[in-house]
């Protein structure tokens, strides 16, 4: 719907045909139609990563939004451990598809990247990580 195009930003874009976008472009035409249908539950795998930096932090602050106002379910997966402390209620941190940490993130949104309180977060989160060992190659 041309609602969910603007909410990702690409209103003037809808009658462009695929070949005529961006690879973030493409993304972000995925998770508009992921949108529409205003599910419960949204399953986000690395959704921003092939944005710039600046777009990147727009949709972050959008999908905050859309949680607000929606109040869906949002698994979000990310290897980008600032972008779960500003995004996630909760944390998992996983090691070969197990789940080997938690980090409980109760901060209000929006959160602020040089928030003392966010940096706390993500060095938890990053302490953990670099103390684990690597994963044995099956």
């Amino acid at each position: 719907s041309r609602a969910a195009l603007a909410t990702v930003g690409l209103s003037a874009f809808a009658d462009a045909m695929p070949s005529q976008l961006s690879g973030g472009m493409a993304q972000r035409v995925a998770i508009a139609r992921a949108l529409v249908t205003e599910p419960d539950l949204l399953l986000l795998d690395e959704p921003f990563a092939a944005l710039d930096a600046f777009t990147r932090r727009a949709m972050q602050n959008e999908l905050v939004s859309i949680w607000q106002r929606r109040r869906p379910t949002i698994v979000f997966v990310t290897h980008d451990v600032e972008e779960a402390v500003l995004l996630g209620e909760r944390a998992l941190e996983m090691q070969a598809g197990r789940i080997v940490g938690r980090e409980a993130i109760a901060l209000p949104y929006p959160r602020d990247p040089t928030d003392p309180e966010v940096n706390l977060h993500r060095r938890a989160i990053l302490s953990r990580l670099m103390t684990m060992p690597a994963p044995v190659p099956a």
